[in-house]
């Protein structure tokens, strides 16, 4: 199977699927302050393995058509990146907050786009790059020193953006061969299994009210990673990665009205330019078209 090439829908799909992944990230930021991070992105995979295994059944072909594939190496490995990204990223957010860990995230779609054109093969024009750069400067912008973002603590959230600008690479490059069920079905029973083997022994009671949070913490979470397959799917990378910013937006202010946190002159400044930078690279894809 190939990659489409429809760049609306694929900018459309990936404003929603930062939306989602923002609602997720703020539900994820409450539960992992009051239990372990493992058990909590475990209980999480065990909902996102039984929901892909329930659409693989209801399709043609059962759970054996979903699960066939010639790259099920490339497949697992992607699910245990992107489990592992996920146990990265809770931590960051229970020890540096949504606004900063999200700000040092946000250097995640450069490099994919960046990424795109050597490891992809896809076509990376001049004025694109640019954009490209420009949103780097944005990312200076907000990380620059002096405001708490370049503490130790720093790092933990840029380990997350390099696995997962890997596992969104990884991502379009299996959509070249496989359908998007396959990789929905690999990337939760994979991270499902590598989570139960790690979270099972960091379980504790959770509050009635807690489970509820839960409950909707994995409804997002698979709805989150089933939009991002589809985005892949119908896009090149290059041309809706810059849009993938639009989480630090609304996760910032999810850390501001929810959890109290402050953004500051710079983190806005900054988010605004690599938001900028993607309504540039959607202007030159119009203009190609």
């Amino acid at each position: 199977m190939s990659a489409g090439n429809n760049t609306r829908l694929g900018v459309g799909l990936m404003v929603l699927t930062t939306f989602v992944f923002a609602m997720q990230d703020g539900i994820s930021r409450h539960l992992a302050s009051e239990y372990n991070v493992l058990m909590v992105v475990m209980i999480r995979y065990w909902f996102f393995a039984a929901f892909v295994v329930a659409i693989a059944r209801a399709k043609a072909g059962g759970i054996r058509a979903a699960a066939r594939t010639e790259q099920m190496a490339l497949q697992i490995f992607r699910g245990l990146l992107l489990a592992a990204e996920i146990c990265v990223m809770v931590l960051a957010f229970t020890i540096l907050g949504l606004v900063e860990s999200l700000a040092v995230f946000t250097c995640y779609p450069l490099l994919v786009a960046a990424l795109s054109g050597p490891i992809l093969g896809e076509s990376v024009g001049w004025r694109r790059w640019a954009a490209i750069g420009v949103g780097f400067v944005g990312v200076l912008i907000i990380l620059q020193p002096g405001i708490g973002v370049f503490n130790p603590a720093a790092v933990i959230p840029l380990v997350s953006a390099i696995m997962f600008a890997l596992y969104a690479l990884l991502t379009r490059y299996v959509a070249r061969k496989d359908t998007s069920a396959t990789s929905f079905f690999w990337t939760g029973v994979a991270g499902a299994v590598a989570m139960t083997g790690v979270g099972i022994w960091f379980w504790e009671p959770m509050a009635p009210t807690d489970w509820a949070w839960m409950a909707t913490l994995c409804v997002t979470g698979a709805f989150g990673h089933w939009l991002l397959i589809r985005v892949y799917e119908v896009a090149e990378a290059s041309a809706v990665q810059p849009f993938a910013y639009m989480q630090l937006v609304f996760g910032s202010m999810l850390g501001v009205t929810v959890f109290n946190e402050v953004i500051a002159w710079n983190v806005a400044t900054g988010a605004g330019i690599v938001v900028a930078a993607g309504l540039f690279t959607l202007w030159r894809e119009r203009q190609k078209g």
